[in-house]
């Protein structure tokens, strides 16, 4: 009963490969500075976690289901079904399983630079902020004393 597990995996994968190009396009957006069309994306790409999650916990719950089958003990994971597997549904499951570690990777080096580029932005944007704003030194009344003048009031006091 592994193949509700290789389904899962497969639309996970597909699920990520999905979330990969959206993560592109936001880069493309970053890039452009296309503020709508990061908006757009950030609904995307929040529809795609949903739909990852939901199939996340079909896929541990098949994987808790076929671990008590087993009658092991084991860290229930994808890896260690693995090593109980062999033949084709060992190959199905590791071709799939390799599959979501490929895509994970290009995934959190999409994010990566994704986080870069709004960092990079940000601070654009508050160099801006700085150049915009007026020094608030300028703003005060009185300010440094021109050279020549004394320290001293209109009226002599020793007078």
């Amino acid at each position: 009963m592994i193949e509700p597990i290789i389904s899962d995996m497969k639309r996970l994968v597909k699920l990520h490969r999905s979330l990969l190009y959206v993560s592109k396009e936001k880069t493309e957006a970053l890039k452009a500075n296309d503020t709508s069309k990061l908006r757009q994306l950030d609904l995307e790409e929040k529809k795609h976690i949903q739909a990852v999650q939901k199939v996340e916990k079909g896929r541990q719950e098949h994987v808790n289901d076929w671990y008590a089958r087993q009658g092991t003990e084991e860290r229930q994971t994808i890896s260690g079904m693995l090593t109980h597997l062999e033949g084709k549904e060992y190959e199905q499951l590791n071709e799939e399983y390799e599959a979501m570690i490929l895509v994970l990777a290009d995934l959190k080096h999409q994010e990566r630079l994704n986080a870069e580029l709004t960092k990079q932005s940000l601070q654009f944007i508050n160099l801006s902020l700085d150049l915009l704003k007026p020094e608030l030194a300028n703003l005060n009344y009185g300010g440094e004393e021109k050279p020549g003048h004394s320290n001293r009031s209109i009226f002599d006091s020793k007078a």
